[in-house]
């Protein structure tokens, strides 16, 4: 999900799989290419049709066992089609094999250094500050979902497994939300606020309800008994969303697609996207509006109470219910807010998407010390720098063990994390 290092060939491929669909290919405009979210191997290509009309295709391919294997396509859909069936996959890897010499629309420039840019002067400083700006969505993402890991583990001392799925669970509702909203208004740019807030009101509600039906039964009992619950409420979330929206991905039409140049015009261009412009301005926003919560308001001083001592807390007549409460609806509201990032900017949402972010998110969050706000947000910035720099200049397959082979040797190193503390009562 790191938005780089796209395979030439598989990008070639997906491009020849619009001029299938499109019969005008030579006025389509590529809007975006990304790695498909949901699959190492594949690819999602947002374009524009000669008429003015954006859509999407995801190609998704077999995994090449030896180097240099010719590609095959195992799986297509489209935002007109859905899902290609069987037989219609078939006669679509037919019509690429015999119609070579089709017209395909122009890819976007490659965001990886072409040998011609590499000799350029400045080449390596423009291709870092790509990258820079590549892994800045990534980087909102895992910080927010390690600011709910680090709400509720600061005041509880426990780990909520659900965070992943209320990532999913507002991605889905953003999905869903957005497309009556943007018939209605017109536009999908005007209806992010109110999917926004729908998203993530509706995702607090859920954290709510998490932390109300499994962990306050839970909370005087030993460490591993809410350990295993979280993991329960996990699966199940997972496989609710599966029964009532189906095992298929769920697409969201791209929008905010404008792409700003902002160096190294004619020598290796660096681009930023609308998208990419809010979705950090958004999680700057939410960061400033966390802190002054935290620190200027009642529910900051209950929180800091109860993480300090929550027996001393209640026989100074701090709700310490409500506190908890309170922390697990804005640490959900958080996840929230990472499912509507996920959801806005790499467009496909499914009901397992939020396993593998949820513990990459958590491994933010021991990195920059689990319980320390700062310290989540500087661990989310760091994992993320860490799992793009990896795929600009090494092997792509190998980022998700870097960033686990991180949480070792900081578990190792320091437990406590970059900004955590020495916790003084039990965990």
């Amino acid at each position: 999900m790191t938005g780089c290092g796209l395979d030439p060939a598989e990008t070639a491929s997906c491009l020849r799989v619009i001029a299938a669909f499109e019969p005008d290919a030579d006025g389509v405009e590529i809007l975006r290419q990304a790695s498909d979210p949901a699959a190492s191997n594949g690819i999602v290509l947002e374009y524009r049709t000669a008429d003015g009309v954006e859509r999407w295709v995801n190609c998704r391919f077999s995994l090449r066992r030896v180097e240099n294997a010719p590609l095959e396509l195992a799986g297509v859909a489209t935002s007109r089609e859905g899902i290609l069936p069987e037989m219609r996959l078939f006669w679509l890897r037919r019509w690429l094999a015999l119609e070579s010499g089709a017209p395909v629309p122009a890819a976007l420039p490659d965001t990886n250094m072409t040998d011609e840019a590499a000799g350029t002067p400045y080449a390596g400083a423009l291709y870092a500050f790509q990258q820079v700006l590549n892994g800045s969505v990534l980087g909102c993402i895992y910080a927010l979902l390690a600011v709910g890991f680090s709400l509720v583990y600061g005041i509880v001392g426990r780990i909520n497994f659900a965070f992943g799925e209320l990532l999913m669970l507002g991605a889905y509702q953003t999905v869903i939300f957005a497309i009556p909203l943007a018939v209605m208004t017109g536009t999908g740019a005007w209806a992010l606020p109110v999917v926004l807030l729908i998203a993530v009101g509706m995702t607090a509600g859920q954290g709510w309800a998490v932390e109300r039906l499994v962990f306050r039964p839970l909370r005087g009992t030993a460490t591993h008994v809410p350990l295993i619950a979280a993991i329960g409420a996990s699966v199940f979330l997972q496989e609710a969303v599966r029964l009532l929206q189906g095992a298929r991905d769920r697409w969201l039409a791209p929008v905010l697609t404008d792409r700003f140049t902002l160096a190294g015009e004619g020598v290796f261009p660096v681009t930023v996207s609308a998208a990419q412009v809010l979705i950090v301005a958004l999680t700057l926003g939410l960061s400033g509006a966390l802190w002054w919560l935290l620190v200027r308001t009642e529910f900051g001083r209950s929180h800091r109470a109860c993480s300090d001592d929550m027996r001393m807390a209640a026989l100074l007549g701090v709700d310490t219910d409500r506190a908890v409460a309170a922390a697990f609806a804005l640490g959900a509201a958080c996840a929230g807010t990472a499912g509507f990032i996920v959801a806005l900017h790499y467009g496909g949402v499914n009901a397992y998407m939020g396993a593998l972010l949820g513990f990459k998110a958590l491994t933010a969050a021991i990195v920059g010390g689990i319980g320390s706000v700062p310290g989540a947000f500087l661990g989310g910035l760091l994992i993320a720098a860490l799992e793009t720099g990896w795929a600009a200049w090494l092997p792509l397959e190998g980022k998700d063990v870097a960033v686990f082979t991180a949480l070792i040797a900081m578990l190792v190193i320091r437990p406590t994390g970059l900004l955590g503390v020495e916790r003084t009562r039990g965990d």
